[in-house]
């Protein structure tokens, strides 16, 4: 089992790469990058970042003009942010 704050990172990572993917429309990387200004907000405890960032992408993972391969990252994402333990 991996740190929590190691997860974080990598979920940094892994929103940063939306954030550089010219495919994916341009409101959705926006909100990838709020999403990533969230959790590498230190002033929040861990858990509560985690889940804000969740509640944040769950606004647009449904959104109908997101691509298949995107929307597969977002989910990916959401899971690896739900072990993140919530303090």
């Amino acid at each position: 089992m991996s740190n929590p704050e190691q997860t974080l990172n990598g979920c940094i990572q892994m929103l940063r790469q939306i954030m550089e993917d010219s495919t994916i429309p341009r409101n959705i990387r926006r909100v990838a990058d709020e999403t990533r200004g969230i959790l590498m907000n230190n002033s929040m405890g861990i858990g509560l970042r985690a889940a804000t960032a969740i509640s944040k992408i769950d606004e647009i993972s449904n959104d109908p003009n997101m691509p298949v391969h995107a929307r597969t990252r977002i989910w990916e994402l959401v899971s690896q942010l739900e072990t993140v333990p919530l303090d």
